[in-house]
């Protein structure tokens, strides 16, 4: 358990610009991981081993990408018990993102907007960074790096920007997240539709196998989807995946949707809206993907998990693992076991 419960550090860090909270946290675990310091926010990791992808999970909960976009943190986030940790998205040359403020709470909906735009120090910096980690990976925890292309690459070149990307991660990956559904890097989602999903992916498929195959281990890939698709759209997703051989779908990203803030402060700011708002369009989602892939193909949930219940819902919808972000920061460290325990108990 913690030494300090979150309950007396919340209130302090929400009288706090919420960028400005969030990098402070970082700051903090990134200077005490691996130290006795680490037991101010340590927690139990909750054994429910599962093996998906060719991958054998400690336990079905990890850390959504975009809370550590450089790497930096590994160790001291995996301490607070989570199964697997995704850090990103990193593009081939760092980039600031826009302009702030670009993070803004919605407490009342348990929520959060953000606009930050793959703002990260670059892949030579996060590949530093990813070599550091040792504790979390030792005691079995699952890595997953995250990709994406940089804000001033055309998208009609987009792919050139993710090979570096796998190119640069694939010798430390434990798997790889192609993220095409963020809504704050412009035309990125273009990238979902199915001509150019099909190229993207065939593209990325091929280098990896050279990867593969020069390395002696297979790294599975991912791709990252957005919870704003209609039906037929999930299922050209669908197809287009199991076409190129990639191991298995993480859904979903923030959604541009308001319907759910509609009247609530900063709910007109533009970005990706996560939390507690997100979970049925996730789980819808998920629910699509199921019955459009073959029996057994790999899903992590992701989006509005903020209780064990939560939790659940994403695996009777179909996933078979689940991530959190904006629940940790509004639940803190001891959310990942619940979550943890209430999957393994279901």
């Amino acid at each position: 358990m913690p030494l300090i419960p979150y309950a007396l550090t919340r209130p302090f860090l929400f009288g706090l610009d919420p960028e400005q909270a969030h990098e402070l946290t970082l700051d903090g675990i990134a200077r005490l991981q691996n130290t006795p310091g680490q037991w101010l926010w340590c927690g139990e990791r909750i054994s429910d081993p599962v093996t998906v992808a060719g991958l054998r999970f400690p336990n079905r909960v990890g850390l959504a990408a975009g809370l550590d976009k450089n790497g930096r943190c590994i160790d001291g986030l995996g301490a607070m018990g989570f199964g697997f940790i995704e850090v990103g998205t990193v593009t081939p040359l760092g980039q600031p993102g826009n302009d702030k403020p670009r993070m803004f709470r919605l407490p009342e909906a348990h929520a959060l907007i953000n606009r930050l735009g793959f703002n990260n120090e670059g892949l030579a910096a996060f590949v530093a960074n990813v070599k550091r980690a040792h504790s979390f990976r030792r005691a079995g925890g699952i890595l997953g790096l995250n990709i994406g292309k940089n804000a001033a690459t055309p998208i009609e070149n987009a792919a050139a920007d993710y090979l570096l990307g796998l190119e640069g991660v694939h010798p430390h990956a434990d798997y790889i997240t192609v993220n095409i559904s963020s809504p704050n890097t412009k035309n990125l989602r273009a990238l979902q539709s199915d001509a150019a999903l099909d190229a993207l992916l065939g593209a990325l498929q091929r280098r990896k196998a050279q990867l593969d195959a020069q390395s002696g281990r297979r790294v599975p890939m991912f791709v990252k989807i957005a919870p704003d698709l209609e039906e037929d759209q999930v299922a050209v997703i669908a197809q287009t995946l199991t076409a190129n051989g990639i191991d298995g779908v993480i859904a979903t990203n923030t959604t541009i949707a308001r319907d759910k803030v509609q009247g609530l402060q900063h709910a007109g700011e533009t970005g990706g809206l996560s939390g507690a708002p997100v979970l049925e369009a996730s789980n819808r989602v998920i629910r699509l993907l199921r019955a459009a892939l073959p029996a057994g193909y790999p899903i992590i949930g992701v989006g509005g998990v903020l209780s064990g219940a939560d939790a659940r819902s994403k695996i009777q919808a179909g996933a078979d693992l689940v991530q959190l972000y904006t629940g940790l920061i509004y639940k803190g460290p001891a959310l990942v076991a619940d979550c943890a325990r209430a999957l393994s108990q279901r």
